[in-house]
């Protein structure tokens, strides 16, 4: 799909914009009238026992016109919708751009695709203005954006109507959904909120609990076991209404470095365990060998969606890049790396920000991440996420000036044939590698015995373009640079 940039009077009306609503965050009821005078309440569906779709598109859009034109979502509502045997979805078709008018929906405007209306058996509504809709919990980022909504009010799918609405796919979410709440007590462990990278010391797991019973949930306990034993409890105390969810904050875990976490959320009386457990991994920190590292970014072709910052452990930004300029085709760039001189034996958390919601890879230029130490071991990397990706690592104690030691000196650079590195040498073996910037060795020389001024070259004519690294090692020390190949 091609993106779209949203036009201000949306921005406007919208506000705050991100990427589309994760999986299992839980809605906002809403009421809406179609472009036929009739009302329809959110929840009313949903506590029918209805799964809900909901595709938010523009009459201007292209890729929402062609996905209009597969049919699948009023073919989904002709099976599934009210009127059909299963009687078990409900399906609407929403203009999201307050701007349009009804002339466009029906294919007359000067602003649209075509006729969005004939042949159309689900509810179309019209947004003329986004108020009743801002407070849905719902984001819409872009167009056309689809929204899978379960009973329990938790959004079982979302993302692009055209990849996530297919009617096979559409079919397939039927039967996903949690029960229906039938039971007095039925409490259930909904999602995990606490962090999920952790570089040392006490760590807080959070979980969010749903009360899927049907009176008022007063109580719960969680507990949190990692190797079959218990680390952390929580407790909750009040009253959760049917549906209503909480964010409980469990004890600290003294001295934790990450790995496997089991949850489990128990009441009295409760009805059913199958929705009492979660499993989760807590990434821990890799160790740096040096106190300076390099971020290496090659973005996609929207360069202009992407920043990173480098965040130190009481979460002051110490480096950051981004954004860059866009490519008018799909591909990828591959931007200058840089050096962040950092504190010993300090943690630091690298994110990277894609502000469309697509990360950097894949479908439009295969981009990638990484930050790497002085060894050019990978500390961090990535490339294909959602909105935002991030890592952690700690650093290692530099007892030397590892960036002018050895008086490292690259050339020409950028490069085009040959790649030339001068050094002073001091009577011992050195190893000079030309890497890429995921750590891989290019090529390499080894020298023994060396003493004064060394010339290495290394032939570039086969090496891609790109921007690469130069390191030396030797006794335990590293000495790295940064070199262009074009």
């Amino acid at each position: 799909m091609k993106k779209l940039i949203l036009s201000a009077a949306i921005l406007a009306g919208f506000g705050s914009f991100q990427a589309q609503t994760p999986v299992g965050t839980v809605v906002n009821n809403f009421t809406l009238t179609d472009i036929n005078g009739t009302s329809h309440d959110l929840f009313s569906y949903l506590d029918a026992g209805k799964m809900v779709v909901i595709d938010v598109s523009a009459t201007w859009c292209g890729p929402c016109w062609s996905y209009h034109g597969t049919d699948a979502l009023n073919s989904f509502y002709n099976a599934h919708g009210p009127s059909s045997t299963a009687n078990d979805a409900m399906v609407f078709f929403v203009e999201g751009d307050p701007s349009t008018n009804s002339a466009d929906l029906n294919g007359t405007g000067a602003n649209t695709q075509g006729d969005w209306v004939t042949g159309e058996n689900m509810p179309i509504i019209d947004l003329v203005t986004a108020a009743s809709f801002e407070n849905s919990g719902l984001d819409i980022a872009y167009f056309p954006v689809m929204y899978v909504i379960c009973p329990n009010r938790t959004i079982l799918q979302s993302g692009v109507a055209g990849s996530i609405g297919t009617l096979a796919n559409l079919n397939s979410y039927i039967g996903d959904c949690p029960a229906p709440a039938s039971q007095a007590v039925d409490v259930a462990a909904l999602s995990y909120k606490g962090d999920l990278i952790h570089c040392e010391g006490a760590y807080t797991p959070k979980v969010q609990i749903q009360n899927n019973g049907t009176t008022a949930l007063t109580s719960a306990t969680i507990t949190i076991t990692q190797g079959g034993n218990t680390v952390s409890t929580g407790t909750y105390s009040g009253s959760l209404a049917t549906y209503g969810v909480a964010t409980v904050n469990c004890t600290a875990i003294t001295n934790f470095t990450g790995g496997a976490l089991a949850v489990t959320v128990t009441a009295n009386g409760d009805a059913s365990a199958t929705n009492n457990n979660l499993n989760i991994t807590v990434a821990g920190a890799s160790n740096a060998a040096s106190q300076i590292v390099y971020v290496n970014i090659t973005t996609d072709a929207y360069g202009s969606e992407t920043t990173w910052k480098l965040k130190n452990s009481a979460g002051t930004v110490v480096s950051q890049g981004g954004p860059w300029t866009d490519l008018t085709a799909a591909g990828q760039t591959v931007q200058t790396p840089v050096a962040a001189t950092l504190n010993p034996s300090q943690c630091y958390t690298f994110e990277i920000l894609d502000s469309y919601g697509d990360g950097i890879c894949c479908s439009y230029g295969n981009g990638a991440y990484s930050v790497t130490d002085a060894n050019g071991t990978v500390l961090v990397s990535g490339g294909e996420f959602t909105d935002s990706d991030k890592g952690v690592f700690k650093t290692g104690v530099a007892s030397v000036d590892e960036l002018n030691t050895i008086a490292l000196n690259v050339y020409p650079n950028p490069a085009t044939d040959a790649v030339n590195v001068s050094f002073e040498a001091a009577n011992t073996d050195y190893s000079i590698s030309l890497m890429d910037l995921q750590g891989r060795v290019i090529t390499s020389q080894e020298l023994t015995n060396a003493t004064g001024t060394q010339l290495i070259s290394f032939a570039t004519t086969s090496v891609a373009k790109g921007s690469y690294i130069v390191s030396i090692k030797s006794n335990g020390m590293v000495t790295t640079a940064n070199v262009v190949i074009k």
